[in-house]
């Protein structure tokens, strides 16, 4: 379905680096990337451009901004999301969805990749020392920040920086302006090696959902579509929160199936039920 077909990575900031090779290898397609794709428009992370839409939508309208651009019928596009974890609380965390669209064949497939391995982080600094302190725990200079002035009115923020002489000027250069300076690591991809690792696992993952196949029509993009909690503990054989199987359907064809115990667990421990340790 896929084998020699062109497809255009919807992205502005190199995701390609990782996700070309992915793509060439996994599906055989032919990759191209439009040096004049603007992707910020959907928003930015410093918020000058307020994103307006929730991710799914943003990565829709992403690949098919580049489906018009470029005249091709199949797309991937990501998109990255940045705060506290869902489960983890205060430890930050990145959420990194990749949409694989093919306009042909009228498939829309989803990847995500939740992880704790992130520098996100900001912070408001008034002295070089507090500067250096925020940029050595953020892995700088691999990884660039951002500078901008607090408490003024439309600020400008001075993004990529990535060396030590440049960071130093432009924070003294930002308290002429204000007294306070608001110092955030820089989440784009081509700033960000370890957002980067992130999005090559997802593009991994978007892969393996790309061909799992529907059992009864054999379209891609069989995967799981909900998560059935119920797995019985093993002292008192009453259900816990714990995974017991996972649902997939078909966003063709309709079909529908239950695979229990994906963790290969078929009991819990006590230690995660509510009626042993409540």
């Amino acid at each position: 379905m896929f084998e020699g077909r062109k497809i255009v990575i919807a992205t502005k900031h190199k995701k390609e680096q990782v996700i070309t090779p992915v793509l060439k290898k996994e599906l055989g397609l032919n990759v191209f990337v439009s040096e004049d794709l603007d992707t910020d428009v959907f928003g930015t992370f410093t918020g000058e451009v307020e994103r307006k839409d929730g991710p799914l939508e943003t990565l829709r309208r992403k690949a098919e901004m580049g489906m018009e651009h470029t005249g091709l019928d199949l797309a991937i596009a990501s998109e990255g999301s940045f705060g506290p974890h869902p489960t983890l609380f205060f430890v930050p965390a990145a959420d990194e969805i990749l949409m694989f669209k093919d306009k042909k064949n009228d498939l829309e497939i989803v990847a995500r990749e939740i992880t704790t391995d992130t520098n996100f982080g900001s912070a408001e600094v008034r002295s070089q020392e507090e500067l250096l302190a925020f940029a050595e725990k953020s892995l700088f200079p691999s990884h660039a920040l951002i500078l901008s002035p607090v408490g003024v009115q439309a600020p400008a923020f001075v993004k990529g920086i990535v060396s030590k002489d440049e960071l130093l000027s432009v924070f003294q250069e930002l308290t002429y302006k204000a007294k306070t300076v608001l110092v955030q690591t820089d989440m784009r991809a081509l700033y960000n090696p370890t957002r980067i690792k992130t999005i090559e696992k997802a593009c991994h993952k978007l892969m393996k959902n790309i061909k799992s196949t529907c059992p009864g029509c054999v379209t891609p993009g069989y995967n799981v579509s909900d998560v059935l909690a119920g797995l019985p503990c093993s002292l008192c054989s009453q259900p816990t929160k714990s995974t017991l199987a996972h649902q997939y359907v078909c966003k063709k064809c309709g079909y529908k199936e239950l695979r229990y115990y994906p963790n290969l667990k078929l009991q819990e421990d006590p230690t995660f039920c509510d009626y042993c340790n409540p």
